[in-house]
């Protein structure tokens, strides 16, 4: 884990001149112990935490992962992984899509078909099509490497469930929040759409998403 990416106070000042509602949420948050976006570095680890835990709860996917985590030895690598046979990632309480995408990915990671280091050189919507050739991972998947191995500044994951109730939580409107309105404040938040997630996600969730 590292700390905050470089353009974390400059987006916390333009998002508060920006939104009265980001401006009261950035300031509830605001403190010594105030946590901030960080990242693990490690794709792999991230990539399998993001495929574990689609469309499942928050606490399925806790549980499934350190199974997971502990069938790897504590050991989550490409290697350790490709060695783990389909029974033993399936009896973790993986389904056998994402027994099929976490062994896929291991394997091109080890041919390097796939090739992290290309994504720091592409735009967001390159870099989510590359991702996304990867099986199980599709544009939210890739969003959420973007935002949290990448540190990208301007993710905005409209596909994500929590956004959306956040949205509607904390600007009065019903749920789901009206299209219109979700790439309104997509505009008005640019450059720094991550970050305005982020506390987003925070006003339903005290405890912060690592990915």
């Amino acid at each position: 884990m590292t700390k905050a990416p470089v353009y974390w106070n400059k987006a916390k000042r333009y998002l508060s001149k920006k939104d009265k509602v980001m401006s009261k949420l950035i300031k509830s948050y605001q403190g010594p112990s105030e946590k901030v976006l960080t990242t693990r570095k490690n794709i792999f680890f991230s990539l399998c935490k993001s495929i574990i835990g689609q469309q499942i709860s928050v606490s399925a996917a806790n549980s499934v992962f350190l199974k997971f985590k502990k069938k790897c030895n504590n050991k989550i690598n490409p290697k350790v992984v490709s060695k783990l046979t389909f029974s033993q990632l399936k009896s973790c309480g993986l389904s056998r899509q994402k027994v099929l995408g976490i062994k896929s990915l291991a394997k091109q990671m080890i041919n390097k078909t796939f090739k992290p280091n290309l994504i720091i050189k592409m735009s967001d919507d390159d870099a989510i099509e590359y991702l996304s050739k990867l099986r199980q991972i599709g544009k939210w998947s890739a969003e959420m490497i973007l935002l949290f191995t990448y540190n990208r500044s301007n993710i905005w994951p409209i596909q994500d469930i929590g956004l959306l109730r956040a949205i509607s939580k904390n600007y009065n409107k019903k749920y789901l929040p009206p299209e219109k309105f979700v790439f309104l404040l997509k505009k008005r938040f640019t450059p720094y759409c991550s970050v305005a997630t982020w506390y987003l996600w925070r006003s339903i969730d005290p405890e912060p998403i690592q990915y």
